[in-house]
């Protein structure tokens, strides 16, 4: 149980950040610290502004991170189908890397890229997108990264005429992206048998340690084709609603812009701004007073924070005594 939910992981990491902001940490106690970070693993928020090695570290970190760039961002796009003639509701794939950088600031370009390549195909990669269409497309190649490497090495085997009869299994961390080749689609026969594809893909996926799709809806989304390409096959799995509710990350598709515990707390913003606005200055302040305490919740973010707090009253400390010194 320990090995599956990677709890070794998460108890490394836990002393690392106890050991970095132990002067901190000391103030309030060992234990409290403990139970506010294994409540943010639990919620989902310790993956906030971490760096990638954590981020794609395990299967829960990954899906922790597709959930939270979508909640995030989900405005985004919130109005492109309707209004698709617009270009600010579409994002180049520079522009979703730039989102994706805010959560996560040394996330791989190269990531993005190939997320982007299975919404564009053979299309520019300047190209706009929108943001359901990334998304899903951007779930499937971080969640799957080590299948989709492997996938790839199996197709090209098959396009080339052989029959692969080894399962080609990454063996290093998915924290270090190989290059991959984009496998030639641009084939008279139009991809590789279906049938003799997802014979390869099943023996993938019953010896491969890394997470990859159920066999199931894989055998069902080969079995309506003949031939299949590359691309389709990303395609496919990307649109496929069945093994987005398997991951659980995201929700369906007609409720992706659907979120009604975020949208009420932005609601309760909103109007707290609109009324503090709108008061005048005779009475804000008894207004002020009167108004409702509100306990907005509290997002249990690693450790990483104090640490630039610190760096940053230390700056700010510093230029203190330099005012002081030029006024002397």
């Amino acid at each position: 149980f320990a090995a599956q939910r990677h709890v070794l992981t998460y108890m490394e990491d836990a002393v690392s950040q106890l050991l970095e902001n132990r002067e901190d940490i000391s103030q309030y106690g060992i234990a409290r610290f403990f139970t506010e970070y294994f409540n943010s693993v639990r919620q989902g928020t310790h993956i906030l502004f971490r760096e990638f090695s954590f981020v794609q570290a395990t299967p829960h970190n990954r899906a922790s991170f597709l959930r939270t760039f979508w909640r995030c961002f989900r405005t985004v796009g919130k109005n492109g189908g309707k209004y698709s003639s617009i270009c600010c509701y579409l994002l180049t794939a520079q522009e979703y890397h730039c989102l994706l950088q805010l959560l996560c600031p040394d996330f791989p370009m190269e990531l993005t890229q190939k997320a982007a390549r299975i919404v564009l195909m053979d299309d520019a990669m300047d190209c706009l997108m929108s943001f359901s269409d990334f998304l899903f497309a951007f779930q499937i190649q971080f969640y799957y990264s080590e299948f989709l490497e492997s996938v790839a090495a199996i197709y090209q085997d098959l396009l080339a005429g052989k029959n692969p009869n080894t399962v080609i299994v990454p063996t290093s961390s998915s924290g270090q992206h190989r290059q991959r080749q984009p496998p030639n689609d641009c084939n008279p026969l139009e991809g590789v048998e279906a049938s003799l594809f997802y014979q390869c893909l099943e023996s993938l996926c019953d010896r491969s340690k890394y997470s990859c799709p159920p066999s199931a809806l894989v055998k069902e989304m080969l079995s309506g084709v003949q031939r299949m390409t590359f691309y389709g096959f990303l395609m496919a799995l990307a649109k496929d609603q069945g093994i987005n509710r398997a991951l659980g990350a995201l929700p369906d598709k007609g409720d992706l812009f659907l979120d009604p515990a975020m949208d009420q707390e932005i609601e309760k913003l909103v109007a707290q701004v609109s009324g503090l606005s709108v008061s005048g200055p005779a009475s804000s302040s008894a207004d002020t007073a009167n108004m409702p305490a509100r306990n907005s919740p509290r997002i249990n973010s690693p450790w990483k924070p104090l640490h630039h707090r610190r760096k940053m009253d230390a700056e700010s400390e510093g230029s203190n005594e330099e005012t002081d010194s030029s006024e002397n």
